[in-house]
């Protein structure tokens, strides 16, 4: 009687350390999107947290932005007053241009004198540089302002993809250097499963070849091999298998159009198609 007993112990273990009729075992994985701002600054707010759906456009947080108002302000307050230097002068122009049309018609009748001509040449003109001096500061001030106002607007860091926050890196009162992920969004696209095939079954994978992928609970999926390492290694201890733990493996990824409907670490069972 103890000798079926430790029979039927062996039989089962030996078939936990074997996947389904040759399964290749894998998991889920997602690449990460790393949101952060192109500009340094103390995080004011924060709009989402962990475990949150954000969808395209979605406002996720906020920088402090009292330098960058102070700045479109300024920019504001220049282009105002180099626009009324404008009008102004190019009524200054009006009336130098009359001057010189008069002094022009008494300079032809023999009535005028030349200084007064030259003098009334000279306002034309010097007023006519001052309107292109003004046009161009008009011109700079404005291409300023627009920098400002999109600096200013960055201060609003929203959602360029959608998918749920998979962490947090910088709350409310930090400063955050520039270019440095605040937080981290993974895509449903950006799923896809990595999978280990042992070294025996390694001439049989190509890239671009089909496979189906199944785990408990869900449908079967098919995807396709987007990646085969170069050189072999253990098996991870992610692989929960003790008739392969200690086997030379390779490691492979399958992708397929708009991600896979699978959590990161969900255990999976790959086979070709």
């Amino acid at each position: 009687m103890m000798k079926r007993i430790s029979i039927c112990l062996l039989l089962l273990l030996a078939a936990c350390g074997k996947s389904d009729d040759g399964a290749w075992l894998g998991y889920g994985e997602g690449d990460n999107a790393f949101i952060s701002a192109p500009q340094p600054g103390w995080v004011s707010s924060l709009h989402v947290e962990r475990g949150v759906y954000v969808h395209r456009g979605d406002l996720l947080f906020t920088l402090d932005d009292t330098a960058q108002i102070a700045a479109r302000d300024q920019d504001v307050a220049s282009l105002e007053t180099a626009k009324a230097s404008l009008t102004q002068e190019q009524a200054n122009l009006e009336y130098s241009k009359r001057q010189l049309e008069r002094q022009s018609g008494l300079a032809r009748a023999n009535a005028g004198t030349p200084t007064n001509l030259d003098l009334a040449k000279s306002n034309y003109e010097q007023s006519a540089a001052r309107i292109a001096q003004l046009q161009s500061q008009i011109a700079q001030t404005s291409a300023s302002l627009a920098g400002a106002t999109y600096s200013l607007t960055q201060r609003n860091v929203v959602a360029q993809t959608e998918g749920r926050v998979e962490d947090i890196y910088f709350r409310p009162g930090e400063y955050v250097p520039a270019s440095t992920p605040v937080l981290s969004i993974l895509p449903p696209k950006n799923i896809y499963v990595r999978f280990f095939v042992p070294e025996t079954q390694f001439s049989r994978v190509h890239l671009g070849e089909k496979v189906r992928i199944s785990c408990d609970g869900c449908k079967p999926l098919d995807a396709t091999i987007s990646f085969i390492a170069q050189q072999e290694e253990f098996t991870p201890p992610v692989i929960f298998s003790v008739g392969v733990r200690e086997k030379l493996v390779f490691k492979l990824e399958a992708r397929a159009p708009g991600g896979l409907k699978l959590n990161p670490g969900q255990p999976v069972q790959v086979r070709p198609l």
